[in-house]
């Protein structure tokens, strides 16, 4: 299955489209039966140093954030959107496209949760040598590409009401995903610089853990 970029409806719609709303609320289901929120929870404070900052790309509805928050990560939001309400005053949010922003350096970490796949391999090339230059860890949940992923959301989603804008961008989605060490591969990540890890979900995430290396970090 070869990685296909498709645009997605939701991208499209006004925030406040009644469409757009279902579908983010489909959106919530999916990042909660994948277990997207909980492996960052999980995954991302042991990796920080103390007094690092990190920073969530596309971080959306900021739940995500609010989460790692509340676990004493200092974490603050890039989107195109402007920052949800309530956001909290103590963390920054920059209201800009992640091709574009230029702010990498001011922070040790950053993650992405379903947004890699949005990047063509030209963009995925570029973002990461700007990451590269910048981080110290890459952390991404991101969909598995494959035909047994889309039966599984199309099953699912049907069953619990989804949307047609959800049931279209899921699928295309997945389409764009990652098998394998395709994204640190694509993002140029050079294994003599960075320990990798790679892994795939029953449920049909695609995780990488990148930590550039130095004292020893465990992966696992």
């Amino acid at each position: 299955m070869t990685r296909n970029l498709t645009p997605e409806l939701l991208d499209s719609l006004p925030a406040d489209d009644p469409a757009a709303l279902h579908s983010r609320r489909d959106l919530r289901w999916i990042n909660a039966a994948m277990g997207n929120h909980r492996w960052f929870a999980r995954t991302l404070p042991r990796l920080l140093r103390q007094g690092e900052r990190a920073l969530e790309l596309g971080a959306g509805t900021g739940e995500l954030v609010a989460k790692l928050n509340a676990r004493g990560v200092a974490i603050d939001g890039l989107d195109r959107a402007p920052a949800p309400l309530p956001w909290p005053a103590t963390r920054a949010w920059h209201q800009h496209d992640l091709r574009t922003f230029t702010g990498f350096a001011r922070y040790d970490a950053v993650i992405g949760n379903l947004i890699f796949h949005h990047l063509d391999d030209g963009e995925l090339a570029q973002f990461g040598a700007r990451l590269s230059r910048a981080v110290r860890v890459i952390v991404a949940s991101e969909p598995t590409r494959s035909p047994r992923s889309q039966r599984l959301i199309a099953f699912a989603g049907r069953a619990l009401g989804a949307s047609h804008v959800t049931l279209h961008d899921a699928h295309v989605s997945i389409a764009a995903g990652f098998r394998g060490e395709e994204l640190p591969r694509h993002l140029g990540l050079d294994p003599a610089v960075w320990s990798i890890e790679c892994s795939e979900t029953f449920l049909g995430a695609y995780r990488l853990i990148a930590v550039r290396r130095g004292p020893a970090v465990a992966l696992s």
